[in-house]
């Protein structure tokens, strides 16, 4: 799998070669065929430029996720982009007093759910998703690469 990384921010240091083990270890354990996936890490001006051109919202948000291959290709699967903003999760964090890295890493995860098909758009979406965020945060743990 092709995991194309962008870091376009300096708020949030971490260690970039982390991140695609992340999202093959998640997209594998979903058992989703992918050969390519995009993370772009941006700032909240440029984030909120997204939010505003796509979803008519120009306040920041954690992270969008834009699907691009459906399940019914066959050939080469592009599942998408996912844009995470991590100076978010350090306005979170401060918050919450939690880690910041660990917040981020809850959004990419989000996101990535977003491109294989889980949703948030009702009560029961909302519970499947944040069942299946803390599978992952739990298995990523496990797995050492948090």
């Amino acid at each position: 799998m092709d995991v194309c990384i962008q870091n376009m921010q300096t708020d949030l240091l971490f260690d970039l070669s982390k991140i695609a083990p992340i999202v093959e270890q998640v997209i594998a354990f979903e058992k989703q065929k992918c050969d390519e996936v995009e993370i772009h890490f941006v700032d909240k001006k440029q984030i909120s430029l997204l939010h505003d051109q796509h979803f008519r919202d120009p306040s920041p948000t954690d992270c969008i996720s834009f699907p691009l291959d459906g399940k019914e290709c066959s050939h080469y699967r592009h599942i998408g982009i996912v844009v995470v903003c991590p100076e978010v999760a350090i306005e979170y964090s401060k918050k919450e007093n939690i880690d910041p890295y660990r917040e981020m890493i809850l959004y990419l995860i989000h996101g990535l759910l977003h491109l294989i098909g889980y949703r948030d758009q009702t009560d029961e979406d909302c519970i499947q998703m944040r069942q299946a965020e803390k599978i992952h945060m739990g298995m990523l743990e496990e797995k050492k690469l948090l």
